[in-house]
């Protein structure tokens, strides 16, 4: 079992920038890849970014690319997603979730868990 609880969402203007963490407690950290994911007003819950145990491998979607960047600190059992150049469409509820299977899959059914998510706003 894997408790995950994200924070550092909240308001900001377009081209702004947020810092979003993941704890996670309850279980070997490492031995789970990580991912973001974010869901908007009225829309499914999509991928945005993931992680390989070690930290070595990332991914991510096309619309986040070169604007946000995840990593992660195995020593305190935390993940980060660090989101420049923010646009309105950016906004959403974004959820980190952990997965036993590989990093580079961006299937929710693989992530086996879920934080409650944390809202991202940002303003025109």
């Amino acid at each position: 079992q894997v408790q995950l609880v994200e924070s550092g969402g909240g308001l900001v203007q377009a081209g702004g920038s947020l810092r979003l963490s993941c704890a996670a407690s309850g279980s070997t950290f490492s031995s789970y890849a990580m991912g973001w994911f974010r869901q908007a007003p009225g829309k499914e819950r999509e991928f945005v970014s993931s992680i390989s145990r070690g930290g070595g491998n990332t991914y991510y979607e096309d619309s986040v690319k070169g604007r946000f960047t995840i990593s992660r600190d195995n020593a305190k059992n935390t993940v980060y997603l660090q989101m420049n150049s923010l646009n309105p469409e950016d906004t959403a509820v974004y959820y980190c979730a952990a997965s036993s299977g590989p990093y580079y899959d961006t299937k929710m059914s693989r992530y086996d868990y879920w934080g409650q998510g944390t809202q991202v706003t940002v303003s025109s």
